[in-house]
Protein backbone atom coordinates (compact mmCIF):
# COMPACT_ATOMS: atom_id res chain seq x y z
CA UNK A 1 0.00 0.00 0.00
CA UNK A 2 1.34 3.54 -0.66
CA UNK A 3 1.27 5.60 2.61
CA UNK A 4 2.81 8.47 0.31
CA UNK A 5 0.23 10.87 0.56
CA UNK A 6 -1.67 9.42 3.54
CA UNK A 7 -1.25 12.20 6.67
CA UNK A 8 0.67 11.34 9.68
CA UNK A 9 -0.25 10.43 12.82
CA UNK A 10 0.98 11.23 16.21
CA UNK A 11 2.32 9.57 18.69
CA UNK A 12 3.54 11.52 21.88
CA UNK A 13 5.25 10.46 24.90
CA UNK A 14 6.69 12.41 28.13
CA UNK A 15 10.03 11.83 29.92
CA UNK A 16 11.42 13.90 32.96
CA UNK A 17 13.45 13.50 35.43
CA UNK A 18 15.29 10.21 36.00
CA UNK A 19 13.46 7.76 36.33
CA UNK A 20 13.36 6.30 32.54
CA UNK A 21 16.33 6.89 30.70
CA UNK A 22 16.51 7.65 26.92
CA UNK A 23 16.11 3.87 26.59
CA UNK A 24 12.89 3.82 27.48
CA UNK A 25 11.82 6.55 24.77
CA UNK A 26 14.19 4.86 21.68
CA UNK A 27 12.43 1.31 22.23
CA UNK A 28 9.20 2.76 22.57
CA UNK A 29 9.57 4.09 18.86
CA UNK A 30 11.19 0.87 17.49
CA UNK A 31 8.12 -0.64 18.46
CA UNK A 32 5.69 1.60 17.33
CA UNK A 33 7.50 1.74 14.36
CA UNK A 34 7.21 -2.45 13.93
CA UNK A 35 3.60 -2.10 14.86
CA UNK A 36 2.00 1.14 13.06
CA UNK A 37 1.49 0.66 9.82
CA UNK A 38 0.56 4.27 9.10
CA UNK A 39 3.24 7.30 8.62
CA UNK A 40 3.64 8.92 11.98
CA UNK A 41 5.36 11.60 14.06
CA UNK A 42 7.02 10.03 16.96
CA UNK A 43 7.15 13.19 18.97
CA UNK A 44 8.61 13.43 23.13
CA UNK A 45 7.90 16.28 25.01
CA UNK A 46 11.03 16.05 27.31
CA UNK A 47 13.70 18.22 29.85
CA UNK A 48 16.88 16.28 28.18
CA UNK A 49 16.83 15.06 24.65
CA UNK A 50 20.49 13.22 25.24
CA UNK A 51 20.73 10.13 23.81
CA UNK A 52 16.82 9.53 21.87
CA UNK A 53 17.28 8.95 18.33
CA UNK A 54 17.20 11.32 15.39
CA UNK A 55 13.84 10.13 14.17
CA UNK A 56 12.56 11.01 17.19
CA UNK A 57 11.05 15.21 17.24
CA UNK A 58 11.46 16.72 20.98
CA UNK A 59 10.36 19.50 22.20
CA UNK A 60 10.15 20.92 25.53
CA UNK A 61 7.56 20.24 28.30
CA UNK A 62 5.16 23.18 27.93
CA UNK A 63 5.20 25.07 30.90
CA UNK A 64 2.00 25.75 33.11
CA UNK A 65 1.42 27.89 35.66
CA UNK A 66 1.34 25.83 38.59
CA UNK A 67 3.82 24.77 40.41
CA UNK A 68 4.82 20.86 40.64
CA UNK A 69 7.34 18.93 42.17
CA UNK A 70 7.73 15.39 43.55
CA UNK A 71 4.82 13.16 43.09
CA UNK A 72 2.88 16.13 42.56
CA UNK A 73 4.66 16.10 38.68
CA UNK A 74 2.80 13.39 37.17
CA UNK A 75 -0.08 16.16 37.04
CA UNK A 76 2.60 17.50 33.86
CA UNK A 77 0.95 15.35 31.77
CA UNK A 78 -1.83 18.08 31.26
CA UNK A 79 0.21 20.06 29.93
CA UNK A 80 -0.69 18.37 26.48
CA UNK A 81 -4.14 20.00 26.69
CA UNK A 82 -3.16 23.57 25.52
CA UNK A 83 -5.21 25.06 22.34
CA UNK A 84 -1.96 24.71 20.97
CA UNK A 85 0.59 22.31 21.03
CA UNK A 86 3.95 23.49 19.14
CA UNK A 87 3.60 22.34 15.10
CA UNK A 88 0.66 19.15 15.81
CA UNK A 89 -2.38 18.92 14.55
CA UNK A 90 -5.44 16.46 14.33
CA UNK A 91 -5.08 13.32 16.71
CA UNK A 92 -2.54 12.57 19.25
CA UNK A 93 -1.83 8.59 20.76
CA UNK A 94 -0.09 9.74 24.13
CA UNK A 95 1.85 6.42 25.43
CA UNK A 96 3.93 6.07 28.80
CA UNK A 97 6.96 4.44 28.69
CA UNK A 98 6.45 2.05 31.01
CA UNK A 99 4.91 -0.10 28.11
CA UNK A 100 5.78 -2.55 25.63
CA UNK A 101 4.00 -3.19 22.21
CA UNK A 102 2.60 -6.73 21.20
CA UNK A 103 -0.25 -5.82 18.20
CA UNK A 104 -0.69 -3.62 15.38
CA UNK A 105 -1.93 -0.11 16.40
CA UNK A 106 -3.62 0.68 13.21
CA UNK A 107 -6.92 0.38 15.33
CA UNK A 108 -6.10 2.49 18.00
CA UNK A 109 -6.33 5.32 15.21
CA UNK A 110 -9.24 4.12 12.94
CA UNK A 111 -11.85 3.85 16.06
CA UNK A 112 -14.41 6.31 16.62
CA UNK A 113 -14.70 8.88 19.21
CA UNK A 114 -12.65 12.12 20.48
CA UNK A 115 -11.50 11.18 23.85
CA UNK A 116 -10.20 7.05 24.22
CA UNK A 117 -8.30 5.57 27.03
CA UNK A 118 -7.89 2.52 28.83
CA UNK A 119 -10.67 1.91 31.40
CA UNK A 120 -8.66 1.52 34.54
CA UNK A 121 -8.43 -2.44 35.71
CA UNK A 122 -9.05 -1.42 39.81
CA UNK A 123 -11.33 0.99 40.17
CA UNK A 124 -14.65 0.39 39.71
CA UNK A 125 -15.40 3.78 39.31
CA UNK A 126 -15.40 5.79 35.97
CA UNK A 127 -11.66 6.21 36.14
CA UNK A 128 -9.30 5.78 33.36
CA UNK A 129 -5.74 4.74 33.13
CA UNK A 130 -3.54 7.22 31.00
CA UNK A 131 -1.15 5.09 29.98
CA UNK A 132 -2.87 4.99 26.86
CA UNK A 133 -4.75 7.45 25.74
CA UNK A 134 -5.87 9.59 22.46
CA UNK A 135 -7.64 13.15 21.64
CA UNK A 136 -7.55 15.72 19.13
CA UNK A 137 -5.05 19.23 19.59
CA UNK A 138 -6.99 21.79 21.42
CA UNK A 139 -10.32 20.11 21.29
CA UNK A 140 -9.74 20.35 25.12
CA UNK A 141 -7.85 22.80 26.70
CA UNK A 142 -10.50 23.57 29.83
CA UNK A 143 -9.01 20.07 30.64
CA UNK A 144 -5.45 22.61 31.84
CA UNK A 145 -7.31 25.66 32.03
CA UNK A 146 -9.53 24.64 34.82
CA UNK A 147 -6.88 22.56 36.44
CA UNK A 148 -4.70 25.63 36.42
CA UNK A 149 -7.42 28.14 38.01
CA UNK A 150 -8.29 25.34 41.04
CA UNK A 151 -5.18 23.43 41.07
CA UNK A 152 -5.31 23.43 44.91
CA UNK A 153 -9.14 22.25 45.36
CA UNK A 154 -9.02 19.50 42.27
CA UNK A 155 -6.02 17.77 44.11
CA UNK A 156 -8.14 17.49 47.40
CA UNK A 157 -10.80 15.57 45.08
CA UNK A 158 -8.61 13.87 42.80
CA UNK A 159 -5.40 11.59 43.29
CA UNK A 160 -3.66 11.63 40.19
CA UNK A 161 -4.28 13.12 36.99
CA UNK A 162 -6.03 10.45 34.87
CA UNK A 163 -8.67 10.65 37.61
CA UNK A 164 -8.92 14.52 37.13
CA UNK A 165 -8.91 13.56 33.44
CA UNK A 166 -11.66 10.92 33.06
CA UNK A 167 -14.10 12.47 35.24
CA UNK A 168 -13.45 16.14 32.92
CA UNK A 169 -14.46 13.98 29.81
CA UNK A 170 -17.43 12.28 31.44
CA UNK A 171 -18.96 16.15 32.47
CA UNK A 172 -18.23 16.53 28.72
CA UNK A 173 -20.16 13.43 27.64
CA UNK A 174 -17.20 12.24 25.48
CA UNK A 175 -15.21 9.65 27.90
CA UNK A 176 -15.07 6.30 25.72
CA UNK A 177 -12.88 3.47 26.35
CA UNK A 178 -10.55 0.90 24.45
CA UNK A 179 -11.97 -2.44 23.55
CA UNK A 180 -11.59 -3.99 27.27
CA UNK A 181 -8.69 -6.77 25.26
CA UNK A 182 -6.30 -3.93 23.41
CA UNK A 183 -4.48 -2.62 26.46
CA UNK A 184 -3.81 -4.85 29.17
CA UNK A 185 -1.95 -4.93 33.05
CA UNK A 186 1.12 -7.01 33.07
CA UNK A 187 0.45 -7.56 36.89
CA UNK A 188 -2.86 -8.17 36.47
CA UNK A 189 -3.54 -9.85 32.92
CA UNK A 190 -0.34 -11.55 32.43
CA UNK A 191 0.93 -13.46 35.43
CA UNK A 192 -1.00 -16.59 35.57
CA UNK A 193 -2.51 -17.65 39.21
CA UNK A 194 -3.06 -19.73 41.78
CA UNK A 195 0.31 -19.33 43.60
CA UNK A 196 1.91 -16.75 46.02
CA UNK A 197 5.04 -19.39 46.54
CA UNK A 198 6.25 -20.74 43.22
CA UNK A 199 7.34 -18.54 40.52
CA UNK A 200 4.05 -18.71 37.86
CA UNK A 201 4.64 -18.69 34.31
CA UNK A 202 4.10 -15.03 32.17
CA UNK A 203 1.92 -14.81 28.47
CA UNK A 204 0.42 -12.41 26.51
CA UNK A 205 -3.37 -12.07 26.64
CA UNK A 206 -4.98 -12.93 23.19
CA UNK A 207 -5.73 -10.09 21.35
CA UNK A 208 -3.65 -7.38 23.29
CA UNK A 209 -1.83 -4.68 21.00
CA UNK A 210 -0.81 -2.79 24.44
CA UNK A 211 1.13 -4.45 27.95
CA UNK A 212 1.02 -1.64 30.53
CA UNK A 213 3.45 -2.21 33.36
CA UNK A 214 2.36 0.10 36.01
CA UNK A 215 3.63 0.36 39.39
CA UNK A 216 5.91 -2.66 39.75
CA UNK A 217 7.25 -4.27 37.62
CA UNK A 218 8.97 -2.18 35.16
CA UNK A 219 9.69 -3.90 31.49
CA UNK A 220 13.76 -4.36 32.39
CA UNK A 221 12.40 -6.27 35.84
CA UNK A 222 10.39 -8.22 34.05
CA UNK A 223 12.48 -9.36 32.25
CA UNK A 224 14.99 -11.14 34.84
CA UNK A 225 11.79 -11.85 37.07
CA UNK A 226 11.64 -9.64 39.48
CA UNK A 227 8.35 -8.62 40.77
CA UNK A 228 8.58 -5.65 43.39
CA UNK A 229 6.38 -7.61 45.68
CA UNK A 230 6.65 -10.59 47.83
CA UNK A 231 3.50 -12.13 46.68
CA UNK A 232 3.93 -11.84 42.99
CA UNK A 233 6.38 -14.05 42.01
CA UNK A 234 6.95 -15.52 38.63
CA UNK A 235 9.73 -16.45 36.32
CA UNK A 236 11.88 -14.47 34.09
CA UNK A 237 9.61 -13.22 31.23
CA UNK A 238 11.49 -13.75 28.64
CA UNK A 239 9.07 -13.00 25.90
CA UNK A 240 9.40 -9.16 26.67
CA UNK A 241 12.32 -8.90 25.20
CA UNK A 242 11.18 -10.27 22.42
CA UNK A 243 8.94 -6.85 22.28
CA UNK A 244 10.53 -4.07 23.92
CA UNK A 245 13.68 -3.58 21.64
Amino acid sequence: MNHQNETKVNILCMKWGSKYGADYVNKLYSMVARNLSKPFRFICLTDDAKGLMSNIECFPIPKISVELSGPERGWNKLAVFQESLYDITGDILCLDLDLIIVGSLDDLFEIEGSFLIIKDWVKSDLTGNSSVYRFTVGAHKEVLSVFENSFESIKKTFRNEQEYLSDMMAKKNCLKYWPVDWCRSFKRHCIRRFSFVVARDTLIPINSRVIVFHGKPDPHDALNGHSGKWYRKFKPADWVGEYWR
